[in-house]
């Protein structure tokens, strides 16, 4: 009883409603600024990320390329040519010193002898895949690997060594240290919790701010890596290899296996974000308490009155005008309803026995007469439609095709006398253009008002479906729309206007190819079939145009045919109310099939022998 005595009490309705009026735009405006800033962060850091992902990786294959020309420099000199050691050891120690990064060198000939090598190691470079790879005529560069004397990351490189003739004479490698290029790639500004580094293909570490890590550890398993090497799962936060969320970017190495990671801590990139939410639950909590308090005064000041108003209802509805004679000092909005509920009563007790006598109507009349109204309704709106198109059909030939014919004409002459400058021709094809385009659109208004008579002829259905497929083929090549074909081999000639069904078939396809977004499908087919008329069943030719366009909602399907009705942002509206007259002008119909989301398809039924199916006057009988 209580709590049905709280949801009816109109004090508390009041108050609630005050509060929410107050709260609920508080409230959206709150969770819209914290989405926004959401959004805003994430876009700005994967943005950040991203960008220094690929700088890094960039400047990581630069400075590799660099040392790739080196060598193959290195390799181009006569000194290294001639395999002479008195002459290669100075040149290469004088090659170590200069450029910082190669701390040792080896020079193999062809036969696999050392000539040079300072790496205080017994090698046997015949057993190198550097020294394979190079007699084949090919660089080399291999996987970095750390050394735990020079503490520092290596990798190695190679080339052969090519006499005059082009012949291989033997290879040259060098060990390239990655200490300066990897502090300059690692070293970036992300706030307190990011990081880069470099992993290859199995997951291990090639590169991090940690040592210990390198070539230690591998992430193969974690969703980082994932992230990097699966670009189907490719996602801007994840969980990384510390099991911690991050925000995230990768940029590939090119010419390795390699990847270059960029991460950042979710929590520290959405801490302005947490911030904004902690301000708003406060500016919300506070409005709260402030619109309860002003709720209950107002709701206290107005709900009085109206409970003392609900009492003289009560014996209004029971028929004690008497006792209906209430009064309030008010001059507002609730006194001014006093005074009218005072009237009210007054007059409700003369004007009952009227409106009694007055309720004369049974309610299937009532519904009788709706129905007939909206007919009428529907009838005079279509009529005053097909009025005002005939008198502006008659306007726009009298008023614009007369002038822009002659000035079409003037255009033309103009262009046959005269030589127009190359620098105004293109200024006076648009000009033309625009003059067909505007005789266009007069011609489908008067084709529409003052619709021509068909003169039937025999008309071979695929060659006039290849027709328009031909004029729309260039749009649809554009958008990269797939036009798919379904011809019935066996269809028969019909009689009809080719002009007339030409026009409206390539309409029909227009308007599917509009309705596609680029890469879509439109699907054309025909075949025999059947169609119901007055006279009994007839053979008809079905001709379907459909669509993978968004569909037509059912409340606009029943209005596509209507005069002036269009879905799109330019047009008149005529063009498939033409379709539908052209069509029923040949004895056949069209009809519609849509689902939102999926497509739309418009059949045409034509009857195969089109001309027998109208009457004297060029109308469908049926019709």
């Amino acid at each position: 009883m209580r709590k049905k005595l709280f949801l009816t009490n109109l004090q508390i309705k009041v108050m609630l409603l005050f509060v929410a009026i107050a709260l609920v735009p508080l409230g959206v405006m709150g969770a819209f600024a914290i989405k926004t800033a959401e959004g805003l962060i994430l876009n700005m850091v994967k943005n950040q990320i991203e960008h220094v992902a690929t700088d890094k990786a960039a400047l990581l294959e630069r400075w590799i390329s660099e040392r790739k020309a080196d060598l193959e420099v290195i390799a181009g000199s006569s000194i290294l040519r001639s395999l002479d050691r008195e002459q290669i050891v100075p040149y290469l120690e004088l090659v170590r010193d200069r450029y910082k990064v190669y701390s040792e060198f080896i020079v193999v000939s062809h036969d696999g002898s050392v000539v040079y090598d300072n790496s205080h190691e017994r090698s046997y470079p015949q057993m190198e895949k550097w020294f394979q790879e190079s007699l084949a005529g090919k660089s080399y560069m291999s996987d970095i690997d750390f050394d735990p004397g020079q503490k520092e990351s290596f990798f190695r490189i190679s080339t052969p060594l090519l006499d005059a003739t082009g012949a291989i004479k033997g290879a040259v490698c060098a060990k390239v240290g990655t200490n300066v290029i990897l502090s300059m790639v690692l070293r970036i500004s992300l706030g307190e919790t990011g990081e880069c580094y470099l992993v290859n293909r199995e997951g291990t570490f090639l590169a991090h701010k940690e040592p210990k890590r390198i070539l230690q550890e591998n992430i193969a398993q974690s969703e980082s890596f994932k992230n990097i090497f699966n670009a189907s799962q490719h996602r801007i936060t994840y969980i990384d290899y510390r099991g911690i969320e991050v925000m995230g970017a990768s940029a590939k190495v090119a010419g390795t296996d390699w990847a270059l990671v960029v991460e950042q801590d979710k929590d520290e990139a959405f801490h302005g974000t947490e911030r904004l939410k902690q301000y708003v639950y406060l500016v919300a909590a506070l409005s709260a308490a402030g619109a309860l308090l002003l709720a209950w005064l107002l709701s206290h000041y107005v709900v009085n009155p109206i409970r003392r108003l609900s009492l003289a209802a009560t014996f209004l509805a029971k028929g004690e005008f008497d006792r209906v004679n209430i009064k309030i000092n008010r001059a507002d909005e609730i006194g001014a309803l006093y005074s009218a509920f005072g009237d009210m009563a007054r007059q409700l007790q003369e004007r009952q026995q009227k409106l009694e006598q007055r309720m004369v109507l049974t309610e299937s009349e009532l519904e009788e007469t709706g129905v007939r109204l909206k007919e009428t309704q529907q009838a005079a709106a279509r009529s005053q439609q097909l009025a005002s198109l005939g008198r502006l059909a008659s306007g726009v030939a009298h008023e614009i095709r007369t002038p822009l014919t002659s000035l079409k004409l003037f255009l033309e002459s103009f262009e046959s006398e005269i030589a127009i400058s190359p620098d105004y021709e293109e200024d006076f094809q648009v000009a033309m253009n625009q003059i067909k385009r505007m005789e266009a659109t007069i011609n489908r208004f008067l084709d529409f008002a003052r619709p021509q008579d068909p003169i039937f002829s025999l008309i071979e259905i695929r060659e006039l479906i290849e027709e328009a497929l031909l004029v729309i083929g260039p749009k649809a090549r554009k958008q990269e729309t797939i036009i798919q074909k379904s011809i019935s081999s066996t269809l028969p000639k019909i009689k009809g206007d080719r002009k007339q069904l030409g026009e409206a078939l390539l309409n029909l396809m227009v308007n599917a190819l509009e309705a596609v977004p680029n890469r879509g499908k439109v699907i054309i087919a025909a075949d025999l079939r059947e169609l119901q008329t007055a006279d009994g069943m007839q053979r008809c030719i079905g001709i379907d145009i459909g669509d993978t366009g968004p569909g037509i909602i059912k409340e606009n399907v029943a209005r596509l045919f209507d005069p002036f009705f269009t879905t799109k942002a330019t047009g008149a509206g005529l063009g498939l109310a033409i379709v539908s007259s052209t069509i029923q002008r040949h004895g056949g119909e069209v009809m519609v099939q849509s689902i939102v989301g999926e497509g739309t398809t418009f059949s045409l039924l034509i009857p195969v022998d089109a001309e027998l199916m109208i009457g004297e006057d060029g109308k469908n009988p049926d019709s």
